[in-house]
């Protein structure tokens, strides 16, 4: 992947990826129950940070949103709800959790929980710095002033046990390895693939427990999805055939295969957390092999444009979009669409409730 990549995703792109279908939820244990869902990461779960910061990555303009409420573009990057819509739904937290730096939040949306995360940041610091974007350390800021905005409005032993009680997701790794590792030279000079995913590791470790230490205790780790079968991969580095990746896939999947045993090492040190590693890969995988088993009929083109190239500026009003979004895995050539949303949270629901309750 070389400056054909660079070009096309920096321009107007980026990233991360979901996937989805029909809306079935998993009941939680007897006795339990959800009040605050808390997210950080990446476009997989920006409600739309992103538009209230200097950057091209952006979608809060038509066609995206064009499934959600009302039409309307919400800097969500897809066509409706992200994962952390679905699974705030399937959770019963709410139906929408919103953007922590839309200015129209009011303090009791506070209560059921918000997201911190930013389109094109990663877990390496150089990766914010490319597209400029919110890094994750500044998402962690952003999580102590929402702690005290807690504490101011409902009392600090009182906001202390919602933290404790919130099911937390962090979504990151896609754009670390799509656009900073395979797209740009510099990480590649400095690591092979083993010695920059164990870097990416380590860096997703330090900030699960930074959150633990601000009282965090249920945590859900997302894994890296097959980024060299995201539409975009596949059309710069794919061939004629616009064929999936193995390099890339082969780096998402060791990534995978080191942050799942390394948080099971870290779990055994941080009393009373339950940290659950969600596996996207293999979900993400077996739709796009088996697409007549969710009712889907394209999994290697997204809705919007050509399905091939478009995302963030370059997927807008003037891009046509596809005659069914239902049936294309992903919305536009990185981010899967809400169908595809929906069809992971499926897949990743019983286990995320049984390993962190």
């Amino acid at each position: 992947m070389h400056l054909s990549v660079v070009k096309a995703i920096l321009f107007s792109i980026y990233a991360s990826i979901n996937l989805c279908n029909s809306e079935k939820t998993t009941n939680l244990p007897k006795n339990v129950s959800v009040s605050t869902l808390i997210a950080f990461g990446d476009s997989f779960v920006d409600q739309g940070n992103n538009n209230y910061i200097k950057t091209l990555l952006k979608a809060d303009f038509p066609p995206y949103g064009k499934d959600f409420r009302g039409g309307k573009p919400t800097g969500r990057f897809s066509n409706g709800k992200t994962i952390a819509d679905i699974l705030a739904e399937a959770l019963g937290v709410k139906e929408y959790l919103p953007a922590y730096l839309d200015p129209s939040l009011r303090a009791k949306d506070l209560l059921s929980g918000v997201s911190f995360a930013s389109g094109g940041t990663g877990y390496d610091p150089l990766t914010p710095k490319i597209s400029s974007v919110i890094p994750l350390s500044v998402q962690l800021d952003n999580f102590k002033r929402y702690i005290r905005e807690l504490k101011r409005n409902i009392g600090e032993e009182a906001a202390q046990n919602l933290i404790t009680k919130s099911v937390f997701l962090v979504v990151g790794s896609t754009n670390d390895l799509v656009i900073n590792y395979f797209a740009l030279p510099i990480r590649r000079l400095q690591y092979d693939v083993p010695a920059y995913d164990n870097k990416l590791v380590k860096l997703a470790l330090n900030f699960v427990q930074e959150i633990y230490k601000l009282g965090a205790r249920k945590i859900a780790v997302f894994g890296a999805p097959p980024i060299g079968c995201t539409p975009i991969v596949r059309t710069t580095t794919g061939g004629a055939f616009r064929r999936c990746q193995d390099k890339e896939n082969n780096a998402a999947q060791l990534f995978n295969s080191m942050l799942k045993q390394q948080l099971q090492v870290l779990a055994s040190s941080l009393p009373q957390s339950s940290l659950a590693f969600v596996d996207v890969y293999n979900p993400l995988i077996t739709a796009i092999e088996n697409p007549n088993q969710y009712g889907l009929e394209v999994t290697d083109k997204g809705c919007c444009g050509t399905g091939t190239i478009e995302v963030s500026g370059l997927c807008n009003k003037l891009s046509p979009t596809c005659y069914n979004d239902s049936k294309f895995l992903f919305w536009d050539s990185i981010h899967p669409s809400e169908e595809g949303n929906k069809i992971l949270v499926n897949h990743i629901l019983p286990d995320l409730v049984h390993s962190l309750f």
